[in-house]
């Protein structure tokens, strides 16, 4: 069976994040599974401006050469789990600027959430889910919500998120979907590609 490539999308670039936690813990959960074949996917590797271009994705790639790397990195994935922090009930602007660079590249494959703070990034996540459908990806309904003091606990050193039982159990189902969601994307994007174009 051919693995499917997941990216675990680190969605904070700040000095001092907190995102590189749970993206570390969350890849370790999802390369024990044998379907998935995953890797680190960090937005400070892919330094684009606030989007400027003179048309939307949708219509053509972009200019900016960082934005056609991110945008091959992308298009290589079968689906995508994002680590979400929640500034002022939303998501940081440089994962919403990341989501806006690329448009194709999204279609059709699923897009699953791992949030952390006092709400647990859910306000943030509700937002993520509907730029989600916006870009034609499949959002899985469990997400995971580290709240307040899980992330205290974990981000004093008083424990580690693998140690934080629910969270891990949470995870899993998050998994159990995301796995499915994945396979199911992709049979049907290997059966469009395979159907005779009109002439």
């Amino acid at each position: 069976m051919t693995k499917l490539k997941t990216g675990i999308i680190i969605g904070s670039t700040r000095e001092g994040r907190f995102a590189e936690k749970p993206a570390a813990w969350i890849y370790e959960l999802a390369r024990q599974r044998d379907e998935l074949d995953v890797e680190l996917v960090d937005l400070r590797d892919y330094p684009m401006p606030f989007f400027d271009e003179a048309a939307s994705p949708i219509y053509g790639s972009p200019g900016n050469e960082h934005a056609q790397r991110w945008g091959k990195k992308i298009a290589s994935l079968d689906g995508f789990i994002f680590t979400v922090a929640e500034y002022n009930r939303g998501p940081t602007a440089v994962l919403k600027n990341a989501l806006d660079y690329a448009y194709r590249e999204w279609n059709n494959k699923p897009a699953a959430f791992v949030g952390y703070g006092g709400a647990g990034a859910a306000r943030a996540m509700e937002q993520l889910r509907l730029h989600a459908i916006e870009l034609q990806m499949a959002p899985i309904r469990t997400g995971v919500h580290i709240l307040l003091p899980d992330y205290m606990a974990i981000h004093t050193g008083e424990k580690p998120l693998a140690a934080i039982e629910h969270l891990n159990q949470g995870a899993g189902a998050m998994l159990d979907q995301f796995v499915w969601w994945a396979k199911a994307l992709k049979a049907a994007r290997n059966e469009t590609a395979a159907e005779p174009k009109a002439a």
